[in-house]
């Protein structure tokens, strides 16, 4: 992968070896045009937005597949980018809810994969499966998809993350504790019956809705966050959301579920600013975190 750095105070190897040859009368050829100029390794894409962060479509196009002849998970879609030129990308699995398939979903997939992820959406083995169950499921669709998938070439295999909705969202809190090494969760109106996750250490935002009845954000959500023993973490509640807010594509969640991917899996500080303070307006009933991230 090339990177070229901004310009800093004082001049790169590039800068150099473009001003010596400008000093000789020389020329240098421009870089590829794929490539992004970045600050960090794993930077992907232009310098964020608002309206980045928020559009449907981002600045890398994706091409998905459908996932056969996988194991310890039931199928699903892959999503992922196909620009080749900026090196491997960190990737997310992603769990539907009880009885739930990634169907419902689904909408997920190209948004997230857009911004520069490879995105695997599970189908799980039974729609019954509880949340235990949903967090093996995930591990394994990231362990599928680093060995064998379309995208394993362009996956980095030490940038991977978890999400999932209802016992999904629960499942994604049980792998965070089987696989420490995760960069990331975004557990979604979460449901389980473990409340106390103190011995989990992985960057978690989690997102609930005000007016779950399923999943109540008193006995669900807010507990999870609370006692979260991760000390980068942040709660987002939607104003006047349901337990299947995740099922409808919502500018908020994609925000903050695109800014804590970004932060934490792409270690791309230039989405800090949409995590700290976060996000407010009429659709937000509560924020919390432990900014500075």
């Amino acid at each position: 992968m090339l990177t070229i750095r901004k310009p800093a105070r004082r001049l790169g190897l590039i800068g150099k070896l473009t001003l010596a040859l400008a000093l000789a009368g020389g020329s240098i050829a421009a870089a590829p045009s794929g490539v992004q100029a970045a600050d960090g390794p794993y930077w992907r894409g232009p310098a964020p937005t608002e309206a980045s962060v928020t559009a449907t479509t981002g600045p890398f196009r994706v091409t998905e597949a459908r996932i056969t002849g996988a194991r310890g998970f039931g199928g699903g879609r892959i999503y992922y980018p196909t620009d080749t030129s900026q090196g491997t990308f960190g990737a997310v699995a992603i769990s539907p809810g009880f009885t739930a398939y990634w169907s419902s979903l689904d909408w997920l997939g190209p948004r997230l994969a857009s911004q520069g992820f490879v995105v695997i959406g599970i189908e799980t083995n039974t729609t019954l499966d509880q949340p235990a169950q949903r967090g093996d499921q995930l591990l394994a669709a990231l362990d599928w998809a680093v060995s064998s998938s379309p995208a394993a070439s362009r996956i980095d295999r030490n940038r991977l993350a978890v999400a999932g909705h209802s016992m999904g969202g629960g499942g994604t809190l049980e792998a965070t504790l089987d696989r420490p090494s995760l960069k990331a969760a975004i557990p979604l109106a979460p449901w389980n019956l473990t409340k106390s996750w103190t011995r989990q250490r992985v960057p978690t935002v989690i997102i609930g809705g005000s007016s779950d009845t399923i999943a109540p954000v008193s006995s669900h959500s807010e507990p999870f966050y609370t006692s979260l023993g991760s000390p980068e973490k942040a709660y987002l509640e939607l104003r006047g959301g349901s337990h299947f807010f995740p099922q409808t594509p919502d500018d908020n969640v994609a925000k903050v579920m695109i800014s804590w991917l970004k932060r934490f899996v792409d270690e791309d500080t230039r989405y800090s600013q949409f995590l700290c303070p976060g996000p407010g307006g009429l659709g937000i009933s509560e924020y919390r975190n432990t900014c500075p991230i």
